[in-house]
């Protein structure tokens, strides 16, 4: 009896030990870049980039995830959701991108995975 008290606790603490390690994962970012060029493949700065997401019920519900940045000089727009994305969350969302600068227009659309840099590439044109 006293041995199974002992192998008891042993595995007890053993469990907890386990459990309190996975806890303390610390979370990596979440990022997505979206690459804007235009129809000649040049690289477009300054373009406005808008990541929303697109309602799939029945009656259309409002989406709260949308978010616009725009370009650096290399034509890429960075947008970070370490803040829609928590641990143990089975992927973050599937979201449309629309880009424009001045007449120039494009759309596309992203997969948003977790803890990863998710990358995606938009054409804009007339």
């Amino acid at each position: 009896m006293k041995r199974f008290l002992i192998y008891t606790i042993a595995a007890t603490l053993l469990m907890s030990l386990a459990l309190s390690f996975g806890a303390c994962r610390k979370k990596e970012d979440t990022v997505a870049r979206i690459t804007v060029r235009d129809t000649a493949n040049i690289l477009v700065p300054n373009a406005r980039v808008i990541l929303f997401g697109q309602s799939t019920t029945d009656p259309i519900q409002p989406v709260v995830l949308r978010d616009t940045a725009f370009t650096n000089s290399s034509g890429v727009a960075t947008f970070l959701f370490n803040d829609v994305y928590q641990l143990g969350q089975a992927g973050v969302a599937v979201l449309n991108i629309s880009v424009s600068k001045g007449n120039l227009k494009g759309q596309g659309i992203i997969k948003i995975e977790e803890e990863v840099e998710n990358t995606a590439t938009v054409f804009i044109q007339p």
